[in-house]
């Protein structure tokens, strides 16, 4: 266990006698609870949230009960990711600081699934209402709700993932056991966000993950702002300075991430501008000026306080003045955002009273034929992917600004591949392939080919590691940044494992076999976490494969050059055998999806299975083909290089090993015909 750490006496003083660190830590996280439930009782009241119902009512604890219950997991999953994600980016590991922020983790984990089960139970209530006893019926009813319903599902998951990371927050103190943690915390927010008053809307796919963005976002947010006012007293001058600047690049990056799912989320639950008249459209006006402050809010610190927090006391009192008021503006952010969650939208899209076969299976309305010109208007935007795409872009174009602004150079072309690979998967996740995908197989099968081949030929040209290592700033303080983790997990066991050739070309061609063969392709048709779990696991080893042939970022070991050509023939052959296999299929694959569209259009469901065997055959052999003729190159260059390399020290030895090798041929003949006379 590491050292108690005192006090630093640099820290004392700092936010003068009227805001010590004891204060703030005590009165900043009741700040952010008591507006948020001000907020969440005013908009209740006013949008009619907390009404009574004409049948089947609860009774005013559940209806109160409920969005009180809801709001408290919304700001401990604040406590929970926000503080992880921050701690892992801004402090040290075995160091008091970073131990506190554990310890807090593990608190409001378990707030969190202490109010998740009690949302689980006030919505069972509220469902079913039952009368409450002792009895064994009560019992089975709840039983059967938490197991048979997918909301109840939902909660019991939840409060299971909330008591595991509550255990596991307060067990880990190193820093890769809690990057797992991290990404456990996160994936445990994502039920949440499948569940709302959007279901039975005809965008209910579009307002789910701009739910779920919308609450990894915030709670990365609040939880930041909640840690900086918690490890506080433990810090420095100098060191809260560098923890808040490297906070602030992370709220921006979050506030980004909130303003974008929430202006989505709200143009779904609005549909049009007259709606804003209604007690919907108010409460969510209260949240998006709430959200505007805040931007601008942190936009000003940033750029007037951060800088200059280690020169004068007096900026250091008006920096923390200023948390207090932003922690009372996001908890009446959180406040409304958990009583919005409670109102009704105003103009609902819902499904027609008598939906065709599509619309059972979809949610959506069967897209119209399949012509040329949809090839390039038909579009359908998957936020969480077209959020990936920004990010990345923007990330990369200011590493590349970065490198140039110190005089460095970065290959133009390898800017372009990745810029061109972004925007591919902008169009496949958002465009013609994502709209007829459903209805059509052979369309899903050009999606999928893309997304394993082709796109990961252009990231992979775009060498990312490569650039991040050179354009992101060496920490030297000893925690870890953007640089430290990326090179941290390229160098880890798992990427020596995943980044054998042999490895990652089995994860390639096999995957192939066990998606489509077994119900995972089931679960990627008929729920939206699975086909975005599909996007991600086709992207990935597809990135994989790609980088073990012809990648310039570091990988533990590389084929040579003739066994790389050698490997790709043989991925080639089992992909067009794969293809062929879907050709010759006589039945359908999932009959009860792709045949029961009621599509009048197009070819039948088994000669559009046929035509996507042969895109897996024939057009998927295209970006494998550019492949082999790029090992090729590459061979070919790297011989060059070596002949050059021998060339030039040959020049450097003035032909000594020549000479000497000749030299060493005239003493053996000079030796030979000594003997043979």
């Amino acid at each position: 266990m590491p050292p108690t750490a005192t006090r630093p006496p640099s820290a004392q003083g700092v936010t003068g006698p009227l805001l010590t660190p004891r204060i703030l830590r005590t009165v900043g996280p009741a700040i952010l609870v008591v507006t948020a439930l001000v907020a969440l009782v005013a908009g209740l009241a006013f949008g009619g949230g907390a009404a009574g119902l004409q049948l089947g009512d609860a009774g005013p604890i559940v209806r109160w009960g409920l969005p009180t219950a809801k709001l408290i997991v919304n700001l401990a999953a604040a406590g929970m990711v926000g503080v992880l994600v921050t701690a892992l980016f801004t402090l040290r590991a075995g160091e008091r600081e970073f131990d506190v922020a554990l310890d807090t983790a593990s608190i409001a984990a378990a707030v969190f699934t202490v109010a998740a089960g009690a949302t689980g139970f006030f919505t069972f209530v509220s469902v079913l209402n039952p009368a409450l006893d002792a009895g064994p019926v009560f019992g089975q009813q709840l039983g059967r709700f938490l197991v048979e319903t997918e909301v109840g599902r939902t909660w019991l998951i939840t409060t299971v993932a909330g008591a595991m990371l509550t255990v596991l927050t307060f067990a880990v103190r190193s820093w890769p056991a809690t990057l797992f943690v991290t990404a456990a915390a996160v994936a445990a927010l994502v039920p949440m966000g499948t569940q709302g008053h959007s279901g039975d809307d005809a965008f209910h796919h579009e307002a789910m993950m701009a739910l779920i963005l919308h609450i990894i976002g915030a709670a990365v947010w609040v939880g930041g702002l909640l840690l900086l006012v918690v490890v506080r007293p433990l810090l420095s001058r100098d060191r809260l300075a560098d923890v808040v600047a490297r906070y602030s690049s992370i709220a921006l990056a979050a506030f980004m991430l909130v303003a974008v799912s929430g202006t989505v989320r709200a143009a779904i639950g609005l549909q049009d501008w007259t709606a804003l008249l209604s007690p919907y459209g108010t409460i969510l006006a209260v949240k998006v000026l709430a959200l505007i402050a805040l931007g601008f809010l942190g936009a000003w610190y940033r750029a007037r306080l951060i800088g200059t927090m280690r020169d004068s006391d007096r900026i250091g009192r008006s920096f923390w003045m200023l948390v207090f008021f932003e922690l009372a503006v996001m908890g009446l952010a959180s406040g409304a955002a958990a009583a919005l969650a409670r109102t009704p939208p105003p103009n609902p899209t819902p499904l027609p009273e008598t939906p065709s076969p599509a619309e059972r299976l979809t949610g959506a309305p069967l897209p119209p034929e399949l012509t040329i010109d949809r090839w390039f208007t038909a579009w359908n935007i998957d936020l969480l992917w077209a959020v990936v795409a920004a990010f990345a872009v923007f990330f990369y174009l200011a590493g590349v600004w970065r490198l140039r602004r110190r005089g460095d150079t970065w290959p133009v072309h390898r800017t372009i591949m990745w810029v061109l690979g972004m925007v591919l998967l902008v169009w496949v996740t958002g465009g013609v392939v994502n709209v007829y995908q459903d209805y059509l197989f052979s369309m899903h099968m050009v999606g999928h080919m893309l997304l394993t081949m082709a796109i990961p030929v252009l990231l992979v040209a775009g060498a990312p590691v490569t650039l991040a290592a050179r354009a992101i700033r060496k920490r030297e303080d000893g925690t870890r940044g953007g640089r430290e983790w990326i090179l941290w997990t390229v160098h880890s066991p798992v990427a020596r494992i995943l980044t054998n050739p042999f490895v990652a070309a089995g994860l390639f061609i096999g995957s192939l076999w066990v998606f489509y063969y077994t119900d995972l392709f089931r679960w990627s048709l008929y729920d939206h976490l699975g086909h975005q779990w599909m996007i991600t696991h086709f992207l990935i080893t597809g990135y994989l494969f790609v980088l073990s042939l012809i990648g310039v970022d570091p990988v533990p070991y590389r084929l040579p050059y003739p066994g790389r050509l050698l490997l790709l023939i043989g991925i080639m052959a089992m992909h067009a055998f794969f293809g062929i296999a879907i050709m010759m299929q006589e039945g359908l694959m999932i009959p009860e999806w792709f045949g029961a569209m009621g599509r009048t259009w197009g070819a039948t469901p088994l000669e559009d299975q046929y035509a996507g065997g042969g895109i897996a055959w024939s057009i998927g052999e295209i970006p494998t083909l550019i492949l082999a003729i790029t090992v090729a190159i590459q061979w070919s260059r790297s011989d060059d290089r070596e002949t050059k390399r021998r060339d030039r020290h040959a020049d450097r030895t003035g032909e000594a090993e020549l000479e000497a090798y000749n030299a060493r041929l005239q003493k053996l003949a000079a030796s030979d015909a000594r003997h043979g006379g």
